[in-house]
C-alpha cells in the first residue's frame, strides 16, 4: 500500500472514530452503571431513568425538532404501555408465545398506529392549533381510559408477568438487573434510531419547517407531510417507551396517559433543552434524580421541580445543554479558566441564598402540616425549631445576603465571561 493510500485511509478513518466513540463510551456507561449503583433503590432510579430518555426523545422529535408543542404526549406512552401489558397477559395465558423482551414493539406499534389516526387531521396546523387538539385528544383518551375498562382496567389499571413466556439465554426477567439490561439494550437501540433520523431528509425538513414553514413550501414539500412523518416516528418511540414501562412495573394505569404524564416529560424536554438532541437526555436524568431521591428528603420536591421549570423557560430556554454548550467557543479557546475565579466567587453566595429560599420553604410547609405543638423539625440532618427567632433569623440572612452579594458579583462575571469568548485578534489585523 503506498504512501497516499495510506494517508487517504487515515482521512477517511479519522471521522468514523470521531463518529463512533461517543456511541462506545455510551455501550459502556449503560454496562457500567448497575456495578456502580447496584442497590435495589439505584437499580430503580436507572430503570427510570431509561424509560424516561426514550419518552423525553420521542417528545423532542415534536418539539424540538419539528415545532410542535404537544400537550398530549402520554397518550401514545399511555396506549403502548396497556397493549403491552395485555400482549403479557396474552402470552401467560398461552395464546401467544413470544419473547418478553420484544414485547416493547407492540407498544411501538399501537402509539403508531394511533399516530397516524391522530396526526392526520392534527398536523394540518402547527402552533396554537396543534397544541389544542393534542391537549383535547389527551383529555378525550384520559377520559376514555376510566369509561373501557375492558380494556383500560378502570382505575386501578391492568397488571401483567414478566416472567412468563421464553427466557433469554436462562433469564425469565425476575430481577431488576435483568429487567436493567433489558431497558438499556432498547435505550440504545432507540436513541440510536431517533438520532439517525434526526440526520435523514425528512428529519433535516422536520427542522426547516419549524424555523420557516412557507420558504419550505416555496421549495416544494408540504409543511403537513414533514409534520406527519415526524408525528408518526414520535409517537411510535413513545409507545416503546410504554411498553418499557409496562415490563418494568407490570402495571399500567390512566396516570400513564393522563395530562400530568404530558406536562412530566414537557418539563423532561424544556429543563434538558430542545434544541439539542442530548438535552432531553439530560433533562430526564435530572428529573429523574429529582423523583427518586429529592422526594426522599422532601414532600414538596414537585415545587422545585416547578421552580426549576420556571427559571428555566425565563432565564435559559436553552436549558441544561445549552448552558453548557455556551462554554464551548471558550474551551476551543481555552479560556475556560478565567471563568473559574468568577463562578466561585458568584457561586458560594448563590448556593447560600438558595440555601435560605429552601429553608424558608420547608419551614413554612413543616409549620402547616406538622402535628400541634410539634415544633423540632430536621432539614438535610440539621435539626432546628420551627417556630425560633433564631432559625428566621438564619433563614433572611441567607437568603437577603446571598441574594445581594450574588448581585454585586454579576458584573464582574459579565466582565469575565465577555474576556473568555472575545474573539480572537486575525492574523492580519494583528500585523497591522
Amino acid at each position: 500500500m503506498s504512501e497516499i493510500t495510506k494517508s487517504a485511509v487515515s482521512e477517511l478513518s479519522r471521522p468514523l472514530r470521531k463518529t463512533l466513540m461517543p456511541w462506545i463510551g455510551f455501550v459502556i456507561l449503560l454496562l457500567a452503571l448497575p456495578n456502580i449503583f447496584s442497590s435495589n433503590v439505584g437499580l430503580y432510579t436507572m430503570n427510570l431513568m431509561g424509560i424516561f430518555i426514550i419518552f423525553a426523545l420521542s417528545y423532542n422529535m415534536l418539539l424540538g425538532q419539528g415545532g410542535m408543542l404537544s400537550f398530549g404526549h402520554a397518550v401514545y406512552f399511555g396506549l403502548g404501555g396497556f397493549m403491552s401489558v395485555h400482549f403479557m397477559n396474552y402470552i401467560e395465558d398461552g395464546l401467544f408465545v413470544f419473547p418478553m423482551y420484544l414485547v416493547p414493539i407492540f407498544g411501538g406499534i399501537i402509539g403508531l398506529v394511533f399516530a397516524i389516526i391522530i396526526g392526520s387531521f392534527s398536523t394540518r396546523r402547527a402552533g396554537t392549533v396543534f397544541a389544542m387538539i393534542s391537549l383535547g385528544v389527551g383529555e378525550l383518551m384520559a377520559a376514555s381510559s376510566l369509561i373501557f375498562v375492558a380494556f383500560f382496567g378502570g382505575e386501578e389499571g391492568v397488571s401483567g408477568d414478566r416472567t412468563t413466556g421464553p427466557e433469554l439465554a436462562g433469564i425469565d426477567f425476575g430481577k431488576d438487573i435483568h429487567i436493567y439490561y433489558l431497558i438499556a439494550a432498547w435505550v440504545f437501540v432507540t436513541v440510536a434510531l431517533m438520532y439517525l433520523f434526526s440526520r435523514t431528509p425528512a428529519g433535516r425538513m422536520a427542522n426547516a419547517v419549524r424555523d420557516n414553514a412557507e420558504r419550505a413550501e416555496f421549495i416544494g414539500y408540504s409543511q403537513r407531510k414533514v409534520r406527519f412523518v415526524s408525528f408518526c416516528a414520535s409517537g411510535f418511540f413513545a409507545g416503546i417507551a410504554g411498553g418499557l414501562f409496562a415490563l418494568n412495573f407490570e402495571i399500567v394505569t390512566e396516570e400513564n396517559l393522563n395530562a400530568l404524564t404530558s406536562g412530566v416529560v414537557l418539563l423532561m424536554a424544556y429543563i434538558g433543552g430542545v434544541g439539542f438532541f442530548i438535552g432531553p437526555i439530560v433533562g430526564a436524568v435530572v428529573f429523574t434524580l429529582l423523583q427518586s431521591i429529592l422526594s426522599n428528603y422532601t414532600d414538596i420536591w414537585q415545587l422545585y421541580v416547578g421552580i426549576l421549570f420556571v427559571l428555566t423557560v425565563m432565564y435559559v430556554p436553552q436549558g441544561l445543554t445549552g448552558i453548557i454548550m455556551m462554554h464551548t467557543a471558550a474551551w476551543r479557546m481555552k479560556r475556560l479558566g478565567i471563568l473559574i475565579l468568577p463562578y466561585l466567587r458568584i457561586g458560594i453566595p448563590a448556593l447560600a441564598m438558595l440555601a435560605g429560599i429552601a429553608a424558608f420553604l420547608e419551614t413554612v410547609h413543616h409549620m402547616r402540616t406538622a402535628v400541634e405543638g410539634e415544633t423540632l423539625m430536621s432539614l438535610m440532618g440539621i435539626e432546628y425549631d420551627s417556630h425560633g427567632i433564631v432559625t428566621w433569623i438564619v433563614i433572611l440572612v441567607l437568603t437577603f445576603v446571598g441574594g445581594y452579594l450574588t448581585r454585586t458579583q454579576l458584573p464582574q462575571l459579565r466582565e469575565a465571561w465577555e474576556t473568555a469568548n472575545k474573539p480572537p485578534a486575525s492574523t492580519k489585523g494583528a500585523a497591522s
